[in-house]
């Protein structure tokens, strides 16, 4: 059957030893059958890239799937983060203000594109971007605020589509970490100007590489298209400043086949998520990220948050303790954008003594979350943390 998950060989605790090791992530991938079907088609027609069949019939079922009325396909989320700003032809040199708690792509795109980064403080239970720091940062160089739902979890968009409205800004969020995700009802897809998110092998839907931008406005649905295609509008004509940033119909094969695998990979994460939390609730000093009312969830990461004092150990000794024995969870995110060589000194605009971002930082773990992560794994895990 199309999409259906390869599952490990299921283990015993006692088995720990022998066992392959265990990441914080694993690709969906389709029967590899199922991929030769469809690529026969590719092959008998040799048409691999450029807007192709399959490309072009992958939007179409995204559009669908996430309740929105342009799709657009790209070849990775930073293509799609960086052809959404030049679609929205965003002046050079000014200003995008994003949060420092994200990957190092969010912040990349920006200066990619000739504009600056400016870093807003996070809410200290959400980890997303703060509106009032959002407020505070703005200047009369600002051009566009990018907001991040880290770890899937939704940004203040009410707040942030206010501020922008009221200073005229651009408001764009990088939601790799919310794809399917829903808020009062809302496709997150459908929020600001444009949303991007990553295909990446890493996320719960992926394409291997791929990436997705969104957006409700119809008139930028032809410049987004520009953007990703060198800005070529005819054989005589480059009518904007584009990328290469297309999607070849290899990867748009494995992404159709994934749309059948997407439900039973949500279930397995949401169950995991029952079992982690059950963990967490015995132990002070830790606790996971929000919940947010009126949220479907993406289930693309489980974040646990550790209080060294609370607990008894700190963030990077229970990773030690869980890394030996090959449990590979993730300091996501550590180092934070402003620790970084190409963006340290830069401040992080914040209403706080000590930026907010960089209190959490140090305590911020992600374990394994996906369907490969069975019984036994978790039996382990919570050895573990009892015993950190």
């Amino acid at each position: 059957m199309a999409g259906t998950l390869i599952d490990p060989n299921r283990i015993s605790p006692d088995q720990e030893g022998a066992r392959a090791p265990l990441y914080v992530a694993r690709p969906l991938l389709p029967e590899l059958s199922d991929l030769n079907a469809l690529l026969e088609g590719v092959w008998a027609t040799r048409i691999v890239t450029n807007e192709a069949a399959l490309h072009n019939r992958l939007e179409a079922e995204l559009s669908r799937l996430l309740r929105v009325p342009v799709a657009k396909l790209f070849s990775s989320g930073t293509s799609a983060l960086q052809c959404a700003m030049l679609a929205l032809d965003l002046p050079k040199g000014s200003e995008v203000i994003t949060t420092p708690l994200t990957f190092p792509a969010t912040a990349h795109a920006i200066s990619a594109c000739g504009l600056t980064p400016v870093f807003a403080d996070i809410e200290p239970d959400t980890l997303t971007i703060d509106p009032r720091a959002v407020e505070a940062a703005i200047t009369p160089r600002t051009a566009a605020v990018l907001g991040v739902h880290v770890y899937g979890t939704i940004c203040d968009v009410d707040a942030l589509e206010a501020l922008c409205a009221a200073h005229d800004l651009r408001l764009l969020f990088d939601a790799a970490h919310a794809f399917y995700s829903q808020s009062g009802g809302r496709s997150v897809a459908t929020m600001g100007d444009v949303s991007a998110f990553s295909l990446h092998a890493t996320k719960l839907y992926n394409t291997v590489e791929g990436g997705l931008a969104t957006t409700n406005d119809t008139d930028l649905a032809e410049r987004l298209g520009l953007a990703r295609n060198f800005g070529i509008e005819s054989e005589e004509r480059v009518s904007i400043v584009g990328m290469n940033g297309k999607m070849s119909e290899l990867h748009a094969a494995v992404g159709l086949l994934n749309l059948d695998g997407l439900p039973a990979e949500r279930a397995a994460r949401k169950a995991l998520r029952a079992s982690y939390n059950s963990i967490v609730s015995r132990h002070f000093g830790l606790k996971t990220q929000a919940l947010q009312v009126d949220v479907v969830h993406s289930e693309q990461y489980y974040l646990l948050r550790v209080d060294p004092q609370a607990f008894g150990a700190s963030r990077d000794d229970l990773y030690e303790a869980l890394k030996a024995r090959k449990i590979f969870a993730r300091k996501y995110f550590w180092p934070i954008c402003t620790d970084y060589d190409c963006y340290r000194g830069m401040p992080i605009i914040s209403l706080e003594k000590v930026a907010v971002a960089d209190q959490v930082k140090s305590t911020l773990l992600c374990l394994p979350f996906h369907s490969g992560v069975t019984d036994a794994h978790v039996d382990v895990i919570a050895e573990t943390i009892a015993s950190t």
